[in-house]
């Protein structure tokens, strides 16, 4: 390593409904890392951290940045350098917006710069897939866009860009509490009706297509689901309130972003105000801090400067 570079990841909102563990999106919301030589080898690395909750983040060993820079050396069997990691948080944490995913595509993706680009960005994803346990999150976190992402039975990952049409607005309402996937995961039962299942599969096709087309009337239907968000929403204060207030000022429909809390509403430019507002308002009626901010999709995923 000779030269600093700096990773910028975006945050991603997955499922999206009825894409439970499959489907996601990348946002216009950021965490960058900066990876430096360190010139004190006695230092195996020196973490550092600003911004958003920046006191939470682990600077030893535990971070998880750093431990994705270590299992990318010894996937490629070299010794670490010593190595300076400063993050700037931009991406709440243990919020459903991926920052998990953006702390390991960053780390892959900066060890992989600074050893030369050994491997592909296909074997970083899946690298990245491993560590995660899922790709709803680091797929889009690496890739950009709006990813399907579906194993084939050889367990490689077929991956599918859905294309997002430019009048649908993304809209986060993000609480001041949290919701850990553990937890979010805790409450989902170990198996589901047949019905359930056709329901959801009808869901996600529409989905696919009110996504690509705009189609208003689709989407109002297709974020429909069966197989989280029913047994989530409980764990989200304020869930049908907020829910209600989106639709109510124009919103085709609203999701749990991820594990949750963060709600995610779809809706189109002219309301697009209307529903900052009013999901605001909605959860402030809780005396829940909340910050609602309307997105855009980024379409380029990790960045490497």
């Amino acid at each position: 390593m000779s030269h600093p570079i700096t990773v910028t990841v975006p945050a991603t909102t997955a499922n999206i409904g009825p894409g439970f563990d499959c489907i996601g999106a990348a946002l216009s919301l950021y965490n960058t890392l900066e990876f430096s030589p360190l010139t004190d080898t006695e230092k195996p690395h020196q973490i550092t951290a600003e911004g958003l909750e920046s006191d939470r983040v682990a600077t030893d060993d535990r971070n998880l940045v750093y431990q994705a820079f270590l299992k990318f050396y010894h996937h490629i069997n070299q010794t670490p350098p010593p190595v300076k990691i400063h993050i700037k948080l931009g991406v709440p944490l243990a919020r459903g917006l991926g920052s998990s995913a953006t702390a390991i595509v960053g780390g892959l993706v900066g060890a992989n710069t600074l050893a030369g680009n050994p491997l592909t960005p296909t074997e970083i994803m899946e690298m990245a897939i491993a560590i995660e346990g899922h790709p709803d999150n680091v797929v889009p976190a690496l890739l950009g866009g709006c990813q399907l992402s579906v194993a084939d039975h050889n367990h490689r990952w077929q991956i599918c860009e859905i294309p997002w049409h430019q009048d649908i607005v993304p809209v986060v309402a993000i609480p001041d509490f949290e919701l850990s996937t553990a937890e979010a995961r805790s409450v989902l039962p170990s198996h589901y009706t047949r019905a359930d299942a056709i329901f959801n599969t009808a869901h996600l096709g529409l989905l696919v297509r009110g996504l690509e087309t705009g189609q208003g009337d689709w989407l109002r239907v297709a974020m429909a689901d069966k197989i989280h968000q029913p047994y989530r929403q409980s764990l989200i204060q304020g869930y049908d309130t907020v829910r209600q207030a989106a639709l109510d000022a124009g919103a085709y429909e609203l999701a749990i972003s991820g594990a949750g809390p963060t709600l995610l509403a779809l809706t189109d430019p002219p309301h697009t105000h209307l529903c900052v507002s009013a999901m605001r308002e909605a959860w402030r009626g809780y005396n829940i801090g909340v910050d609602v901010r309307s997105l855009a999709i980024d379409t380029q995923g990790a960045k490497v400067t």
